[in-house]
């Protein structure tokens, strides 16, 4: 693997540091006015999700951790874990529901799914940034409410609220940002 500076850290990087492995979310550099520069680095562990804040000088050296991506479909979910089957050689494997953590809702079925692998080991998983869902439930269109950024409540058919615009009613498809939880258009 290779090694990096301390100041050459960026976020979404992945590095071996306290024989763990952690995903740096936020870097600020920062150069006091007495001594040398660092750069203050919050981590979140990949495994257990614990969080850190460490200084790293430019003379450190931190081991980048590269991660092997690959696409796998969803199949179903069974007793807590989900079953996805890679689409290269048709090998169906098992990871834990919880690391999507509350993106779990959006999975559907047959949809591709990209999962970092660390040796062997599944690490973390993304689903596809949009994801079209069904209204269940929402407030019925009230006649003149036209104000510009006047949002409303919506129930979708997989259980999590959205703010939709008035003009959207129940039983429609609509496209969620999966990131944000936002309502994004309709399908």
């Amino acid at each position: 693997m290779p090694k990096i500076n301390g100041n050459e850290i960026r976020p979404g990087n992945v590095l071996e540091h306290n024989g763990g492995l952690w995903a740096a979310v936020k870097v600020d550099h920062v150069k006091p006015g007495k001594g040398g520069a660092f750069a203050q680095v919050e981590m979140k562990n990949l495994r257990n999700g614990s969080k850190l804040n460490e200084r790293f000088r430019s003379a450190d050296k931190v081991e980048k951790v590269r991660l092997e991506q690959k696409d796998q479909q969803f199949l179903y979910e069974d007793a807590g874990m989900l079953i996805l089957m890679d689409t290269d050689t048709y090998e169906q494997v098992q990871l834990a529901a919880d690391l999507l953590g509350e993106r779990r809702p959006f999975l559907q079925d047959g949809m591709m799914v990209v999962v970092e692998y660390h040796n062997e080991e599944a690490i973390n998983a993304a689903l596809p940034q949009k994801v079209t869902c069904k209204i269940v439930e929402t407030e019925p269109v009230v006649k003149g409410q036209t104000a510009a950024n006047s949002f409303k409540p919506a129930l979708l058919d997989n259980g999590i609220k959205v703010s939709v615009p008035p003009f959207v009613g129940p039983d429609e498809d609509i496209i969620v940002n999966t990131e944000t939880f936002e309502y994004v258009e309709r399908a």
